[in-house]
């Protein structure tokens, strides 16, 4: 058992080295970017955190990922910061309270997605010979369609946005043959390859590419030392689940765990992947099952910063700097639920009353007492706290600020916005918005054309389909996010046609698609 990278030694690759990055650093990668996800989607867990037992701990039957950042005198919870975020061990002498979640992050993420690729995009061909433009856009079109289509691309920005950056393997179907030409299978004169081939032989070998988004927690790029730019090989290392069950325990053991989270479970395994320029391997808990070459001449890997951050090869992530306001925000929330529920129900105080405890307060009920000292204190009552209501507020105005993300965005309206109906207005309502997404379109923009261009690259060097570095170069257009007036759009249009723009170029802003 071991790691084996002998055919990576024109990377420069070490066996220690993969040693090390998949028994300590994928531990750090997946505690630090889990945590993001985890706030993100605020996991449910069913079960009483902690293990309280007795009822007056119990509470709710389930806890939420996003408790991971309250203090303990709320939830009861001490966490050490070096497990998950279900990782809490109960604290001694404090009684769980009233919890108050409420996810501010998750809408502000999806708000984002909606804006970038709430609608679909249009790669445009901008190949110098105009008979393989639809072709090269035909072929493209097919080979997102088969990987998702839009959900593709939403896929690619929610991982974007939780985790600062997003990887994209390319992975070839057997048609495509590991990156070696098919020999006499192929004639190198044709455009499609074959002499007797066709556009729509070369459209199904296509659509049998994978595209393969990788999520942070199971990426270890191996970066260039003087260049934090350049990956030199590409290490993931995950643990996938088998449809078989665990082996192990006694029976009387998975009696008692039937139903609990420590019970028999599904049979996992490490997989270990290692790809470079020019050769690949894979790894089932640390032994070789599989290894090849690669004939393309570079990494299949594109990488994707959701927002632009220098030296460092993560970007910058959506959810971590708002996680801390999250926190505050359920805390606040948390704290007034117990207020309320404290001061929102009367309560009385009987003094001299005998056996007051065993009568119950209701309308038309008398007490009768000899004592004349005897009488009855109300307290309780819910009152007016301004000051917990403007910092709640105060800290929602930080979580926009901080996202750039609105309630706007979600459809809310509150207080006086101005008026909506120009459309110039609405963009300057939205003005944080919009200029986040238009940072997210050059990095997420070239990240697309940078895909299309392995692509096809790879069905050039097959032989699938002919293209020189000219020909691979696309644009991609990205719709607007807001409400349009079609008839402004049209005449707008109309202008362009009379300017000389293109017919095929006026129609594709539309949204239409040229026939022919």
């Amino acid at each position: 058992m071991g790691f084996d990278v002998g055919i990576f030694s024109d990377a420069g690759l070490d066996a220690d080295f993969v040693e090390w990055l998949v028994d300590e650093r994928s531990v750090q990668v997946q505690l630090y970017f889990g945590r993001m996800w985890e706030y993100y989607v605020n996991t449910r867990r069913e079960g009483f955190a902690g293990g309280a037992s007795s009822g007056a701990e119990r509470g709710r039957c389930y806890y939420q990922a996003q408790e991971y950042g309250l203090p303990a005198r709320i939830t009861g919870l001490v966490h050490s910061g070096r497990g998950d975020v279900f990782s809490g061990q109960a604290a001694r002498d404090i009684q769980r309270k009233e919890v108050v979640i409420e996810n501010d992050i998750a809408w502000r993420i999806n708000a984002g997605v909606d804006f970038l690729f709430g609608k679909p995009v249009s790669v445009v061909s901008t190949s110098p010979d105009s008979s393989k433009r639809a072709d090269i856009e035909a072929l493209l079109k097919a080979v997102f369609a088969a990987n998702g289509g839009v959900s593709f691309f939403q896929d690619m920005a929610v991982l974007g946005g939780v985790y600062g950056f997003v990887d994209c393997m390319i992975r070839c179907g057997q048609d495509i043959a590991d990156g070696r030409p098919r020999g006499s299978d192929f004639a190198r004169g044709s455009q499609y390859g074959a002499e007797d081939g066709s556009l729509d032989d070369v459209l199904a070998s296509a659509q049998k590419i994978e595209l393969e988004l990788i999520e942070a927690p199971r990426a270890l790029p191996v970066l260039e030392e003087n260049d934090y730019k350049h990956i030199t090989c590409y290490v993931q290392h995950f643990y996938q689940k088998k449809n078989s069950l665990a082996r192990g325990g006694s029976f009387l053991s998975r009696l008692f765990s039937a139903g609990r989270q420590g019970g028999r479970g599904r049979q996992t395994m490490e997989v270990t992947e290692i790809i470079s320029p020019k050769a690949w391997q894979r790894y089932e808990n640390k032994v070789l099952v599989a290894e090849g070459e690669l004939g393309w001449g570079f990494l299949p890997v594109v990488h994707i910063q959701n927002i632009a951050q220098p030296y460092y090869y993560e970007g910058l992530s959506d959810v971590e700097p708002l996680m801390g306001l999250q926190d505050e925000l359920n805390t606040r929330l948390s704290d007034r639920a117990n207020r309320i529920t404290f001061q929102s129900f009367r309560m009385y105080l009987g003094k001299g009353i005998e056996g007051f405890e065993d009568k119950p307060v209701s309308p038309g009920r008398m007490w009768y007492t000899d004592n004349t000292e005897a009488h009855i204190e109300e307290f309780g009552g819910d009152g007016p706290c301004p000051s917990e209501n403007l910092h709640i507020n105060e800290i929602r105005e930080a979580l926009d600020k901080t996202s750039g993300v609105t309630p706007l965005a979600a459809g809310i309206l509150r207080g006086k916005v101005g008026n909506l109906t120009s459309a110039v207005a609405l963009r300057l309502t939205l003005m944080g918005m919009l200029s986040k997404t238009e940072r997210k379109r050059y990095t997420y923009g070239e990240g697309i054309k940078k895909i299309c261009r392995m692509v096809l690259e790879m069905l050039d060097i097959s032989g699938v389909y002919k293209s020189d570095s000219r020909d691979r170069e696309v644009e991609v257009i990205f719709p607007s996010p807001l409400p349009e007036n079609m008839t402004e759009k049209l005449q707008e249009a109309q202008m362009k046609k009379e300017l000389g723009v293109s017919t095929e170029q006026v129609l594709r802003e539309l949204g239409y698609e040229s026939e022919g």
